[in-house]
């Protein structure tokens, strides 16, 4: 299982809310190229970078930073935040070096726009399932569907998805551990035969292997994000890394 450090950006420094709530705003680096260098010195083989002022605007609006983050980290970059259209998406994988870009709310609102994207670009766009009471989140988490997380989910079965990004919203930010609601949603995920990637609430070693159990139950969940508990400290990296590889 995969660990990927994340890189949260806001008025281009290197930022962590909770819950989503842009009112609740921890800054943890000014130099998010210097951030991403450290994680992947530390061992990321991946880094998970959203720009959360895109998520707002709608479109890319941290540009610089991200440029300077794919440039100095030296592993490949998924981002996600304000990719809406074709050309914005084109621009980030063709052009700024992204390697996986991460698609919520058009997935939503234009789901065959979507599904072509997928199939245009097949492994490198992956699913942003952000969910809040099981229902799909949109607009950088400040809206709320009518359409379960599952449900999204199921109308892309089949098709060559990067990976299926579910982050439980109530658990980001929070440093209150991955629980059972959780692990059981990542599990029914799975079970769709979509590669998965676990977000939201990884705290400590423990959730890390809680994680790794799954992974073992269900081979589809591929890998899982950690964010404030790597910047608090509660969280070692490098050890992150290891538990999930089994050492």
């Amino acid at each position: 299982m995969e660990i990927l450090p994340a890189i949260d950006l806001r008025g281009g420094r290197c930022v962590r809310l909770r819950q989503g709530d842009y009112a609740q705003e921890t800054v943890f680096g000014d130099d998010p190229a210097d951030v991403a260098r450290r994680w992947a010195e530390q061992g990321a083989s991946r880094l998970h970078v959203v720009d959360l002022d895109g998520a707002k605007a709608g479109k890319p609006v941290n540009l610089t930073a991200i440029r300077g983050i794919v440039r100095a980290a030296g592993v490949p970059c998924q981002l996600g935040g304000g990719l809406r259209d074709d050309a914005t998406v084109d621009a980030m994988l063709n052009d700024v070096g992204i390697d996986r870009v991460i698609i919520g709310t058009q997935a939503l609102r234009k789901p065959e726009w979507f599904r072509q994207l997928v199939e245009r670009y097949p492994g490198r766009v992956a699913l942003g399932l952000d969910a809040r009471n099981g229902q799909v989140a949109t607009d950088g988490w400040l809206d709320v569907s009518t359409t379960s997380a599952l449900d999204l989910a199921c109308q892309f079965v089949g098709t060559p998805l990067a990976a299926v990004i579910y982050t439980n919203i109530a658990n980001d930010g929070m440093m209150q551990g991955v629980d059972a609601g959780t692990l059981a949603d990542l599990e029914r995920l799975c079970a769709l035969d979509l590669p998965v990637i676990a977000s939201g609430g990884v705290t400590t070693l423990d959730d890390v292997r809680k994680l790794c159990a799954l992974s073992r139950r269900q081979p589809r969940l591929m890998g899982a994000i950690v964010g404030r508990a790597i910047y608090e400290g509660t969280l070692r990296l490098e050890e992150a890394i290891a538990a999930a590889r089994g050492k």
